[in-house]
C-alpha cells in the first residue's frame, strides 16, 4: 500500500517559516510527480506546488505562493518538501501531500491527477 505521510506542520507568527516533508512507503522506485496542496475551512482543496522526479522541468507553483515557498525532494528518500517563508494568515490550512507515478502534463495543478494522499498536516498562521 502506497502512503505518503506529512509532517513538519504547526503554529507561526505571521511572517514566519516551516517546513513541510513528505515521505511515500510502500513505492517501488521513486514517485513520478509528488505535490502539495492545502485546503482552508470551509474551502475547496487547492494546489499549492509540485515536482517531478525526473527531466529539467522546473517546479510548479501556486501563484499565491510563488517567491514565498519553495518545494524540493530527495529521490533516495523518495520525500518530497516544502519550505513556506513569509507566511501569511491566509496560508492557514490543512496542507496534503500527493503523488502518481503516472502523470499527463498540463494536469501536476489538479488533485484527481494524482493517486496517494496523505492525511495532511495542520498549518496555522496567527497574525
Amino acid at each position: 500500500q502506497v502512503q505518503p505521510m506529512e509532517s513538519g506542520g504547526g503554529l507561526v507568527q505571521e511572517g514566519g517559516s516551516l517546513r513541510l516533508s513528505c515521505a511515500v512507503s510502500g513505492r517501488r522506485g521513486n514517485s513520478y510527480l509528488m505535490g502539495w496542496f492545502r485546503q482552508a475551512p470551509g474551502g475547496i482543496r487547492l494546489f499549492v506546488a509540485a515536482i517531478k522526479s525526473t527531466g529539467t522541468n522546473d517546479p510548479w507553483y501556486a501563484d499565491s505562493v510563488r517567491g514565498r515557498f519553495t518545494i524540493s525532494r530527495d529521490r533516495t528518500k523518495n520525500t518530497v518538501y516544502l519550505q513556506m517563508n513569509s507566511l501569511k494568515p491566509q496560508d492557514t490550512a490543512v496542507y496534503y501531500c500527493a503523488e502518481t507515478i503516472t502523470f499527463i502534463p498540463g494536469t501536476y495543478y489538479v488533485d484527481t491527477a494524482y493517486d496517494y494522499w496523505g492525511q495532511g498536516t495542520q498549518v496555522t498562521v496567527s497574525s
